[in-house]
């Protein structure tokens, strides 16, 4: 029984009503509010492969695992199974064993680091993608809701224009420009007077509306042969440049905040139940809303500062993975970060080795995320709100 069950089940209708006088402001029998909440999570549970949750995780931890050995060995310069073991027995467990010096850099210094980049991407995509998706009711809903792609493309845009050269002064611009962006997305509701839900969204379309146009305008006066093209390449999405400086420094604020969320994960279900229900099971609108957004923004603006503004992830794989499981948080979540991860470090290695040059990762993920999006259109499994 899941945690929101027992929370249910111990607060009766009077003991809610009694414990929380604000609980039920509308007036809308205490009774009648129990019993909607169990139907709704009846439909949160209704899934393919619903009680099979053990085995679905199973599955793609092993998909996981299938994919970080192919990146690990595909490339420009292929590397066989014995030479991936003797480079990894030298370097992690101190065992003297002769190497290939250039091999060796190639995997330590730029396949593994960009490797591991990929992963924390996709997961970091796919968990703030169900939050958002949860939280405000709605499937349609992306990570990048609040304005924070336009604002991460403004920053980098700026610091490219004025000659920053360096890959961590762009991605360091790029992270000031989504957290700007999101903090002026939350500021427009309170200097309203209006915290609703929807006016969060428009607020989030003003703010990436003007984004928009802000980087539109930067890009008019970029030089058309070096800084335009660099913007461009920079908004199409790209890991070549990540090294393990800049992975440890996404590493220290996206991990944190994808732990926060999956902690959160019942609560976060209780909040996608409906603001009545949620009142009535005892949770602070306000504030837990508050905090999911808030890390899950956190964590979409550090991944866009990393790779660039990725498109699909965020929206396809949190409905690939409620087409197996539902839409209970409490096993969506878990299964999308396994999900998301897989998808872009298999995203990835295609984007290094399809052709000589560097393709741009959103172009794969559109290419692929599109037509997955209309298989679940037609499966009839994505229901818009």
């Amino acid at each position: 029984m899941s945690r929101t069950t027992e929370t249910a089940s111990k607060a009766t209708p009077n003991e809610s009503t009694e414990a929380n006088p604000e609980a039920n402001p509308t007036g809308t029998p205490a009774a009648t509010l129990v019993a909607k909440t169990e139907h709704r999570r009846t439909l949160l549970a209704s899934s393919l492969f619903a009680s099979s949750y053990p085995l679905i995780l199973l599955i793609a931890l092993t998909i996981l695992l299938g994919v970080t050995y192919l990146s690990l060995i595909t490339g420009r310069y292929p590397l066989e199974l014995d030479e991936l073991f003797r480079i990894l027995g030298k370097n992690w467990f101190g065992m003297d064993l002769k190497v290939y010096k250039p091999a060796e850099n190639m995997l330590l210094t730029v396949r593994i680091p960009r490797l591991l980049a990929a992963g924390l991407i996709g997961a970091a995509l796919a968990i703030a993608g169900a939050t958002f998706q949860a939280v405000f009711r709605n499937p349609l809903v992306s990570p990048y809701l609040l304005g924070v792609s336009q604002g991460a493309s403004v920053g980098a845009a700026s610091a490219i224009l004025l000659g920053v050269g360096t890959s961590i002064a762009i991605q360091g611009s790029a992270l000031a420009g989504g957290l700007a962006a999101v903090l002026l997305t939350v500021s427009i509701p309170r200097l309203l007077k209006n915290q609703s839900t929807l006016m969060l969204v428009l607020s989030g379309v003003i703010v990436g509306g003007f984004g928009t146009a802000a980087l539109g305008a930067l890009k008019f006066i970029a030089n058309p042969e070096t800084q335009l093209a660099q913007i461009v390449f920079w908004q199409m999405g790209s890991l070549q440049d990540v090294r393990a400086e800049a992975l440890t420094q996404f590493a220290l604020v996206a991990v944190p905040c994808i732990l926060l969320l999956l902690a959160m994960r019942w609560r976060i279900n209780i909040l996608s139940l409906g603001d009545d229900e949620a009142r009535t099971l005892g949770i602070n609108l306000t504030r837990t809303r508050g905090i999911t957004i808030l890390l899950a923004t956190l964590v979409t603006a550090t991944s866009v500062c990393i790779g660039g503004p990725i498109s699909w992830v965020g929206l396809v794989i949190p409905h690939l993975c409620r087409l197996l499981v539902g839409s209970d948080t409490t096993k969506l979540m878990p299964l999308s970060i396994l999900m998301g991860a897989s998808f872009m470090m298999f995203v990835d290695t295609l984007a290094r080795s399809l052709t000589s040059a560097e393709v741009p990762l959103s172009v794969l993920t559109g290419f692929i995320g599109t037509p997955l999006y209309v298989a679940l259109l037609l499966l009839g499994k994505v229901r818009v709100k």
